[in-house]
């Protein structure tokens, strides 16, 4: 069997699919593996164009893709003090970002949806103009005054302050702190008509692919090296750490409670679409 996959070059998606991309999971599906940057990949499951058998896509977008993709229950990313930060320059009190610019990395993201949670709470009247920008020109742009903040996930929390920034509010603080659950940022998904034996097969390698990770890093290091796009060795042993947790092995109750507690709280703001019951079920 051959399978066609997308996820991104971070280094926490090659950590985990490192062992299975290689061949080195047993009776694990031959992978034809695409980078993709995940406004691509989320793109490409709401299409529903069916060029890939599995995406790793942002949880926000999973009411859009439920009826077509399963949702796998490990691969991903959750936890805990890993969230989406917004960075500005000088402002000290989110109050200051009310009627503000800020640039998002995607309005489909996991990170926007934490976002909009965080300001509905703690930004009397909203903030203002929404700017959509890719990942790597939101801290230029806040440094350069060209918005008065920005939203940033992954890297950045370890780098922004080389851009002379400072962090405003931490989303996932705010999550944890009202909620108690982990942070739900990116879902690995495959296309239900691929059968539930073959999910079920899928499930088993990612979880095989991230504890052979584990097992002996150094295996994995040069894959991950080759694609981490120049990030500091340093930076990217910090990202898998903390990117790649016990949620990434299986999402378990606290995971699966943490997705559909961000899902409807989000719908009931009217960012999302309601989820249908039992489309989070797997297989």
């Amino acid at each position: 069997m051959n399978l066609k996959i997308a996820y991104s070059p971070c280094p926490n998606d090659t950590f985990v699919f490192d062992a299975w991309a290689h061949g080195r999971v047993p009776g694990a599906p031959h992978l034809d593996v695409t980078f993709a940057d995940i406004d691509l990949t989320n793109g490409w499951a709401e299409r529903g164009d069916g060029a890939y058998d599995v995406l790793k896509v942002s949880y926000a977008v999973l009411p859009w893709i439920l009826d077509e993709y399963a949702l796998l229950p490990c691969g991903g990313a959750l936890g805990r003090g890993c969230g989406p930060l917004v960075l500005a320059r000088e402002a000290h009190d989110p109050a200051e970002l009310a009627g503000k610019t800020v640039a998002v990395p995607s309005e489909r993201s996991t990170a926007y949806l934490l976002f909009r949670l965080w300001a509905a709470d703690m930004i009397p009247g909203g903030v203002g103009e929404i700017v959509v920008l890719p990942f790597h020109e939101i801290m230029p742009a806040v440094r350069d005054g060209k918005v008065d903040a920005g939203l940033v996930i992954h890297e950045a929390r370890f780098t922004y302050q080389d851009y002379g920034l400072r962090a405003l509010a931490d989303m996932g603080e705010h999550w944890e702190r009202t909620t108690g659950l982990p942070i739900p940022l990116g879902a690995i998904v495959a296309r239900r008509s691929l059968g539930e034996d073959t999910l079920r097969l899928l499930a088993d390698a990612a979880r095989a692919s991230v504890r052979m990770a584990w097992d002996d890093p150094s295996v994995s290091l040069p894959y991950v090296l080759e694609n981490a796009q120049e990030m500091d060795p340093k930076v990217v042993d910090q990202h898998i750490g903390l990117y790649v947790n016990e949620f990434t092995a299986d999402l378990g109750e606290d995971g699966y409670a943490a997705v559909r507690g961000l899902l409807t709280r989000a719908a009931a703001e009217g960012l999302v679409p309601a989820l249908a019951p039992d489309s989070l079920r797997f297989p």
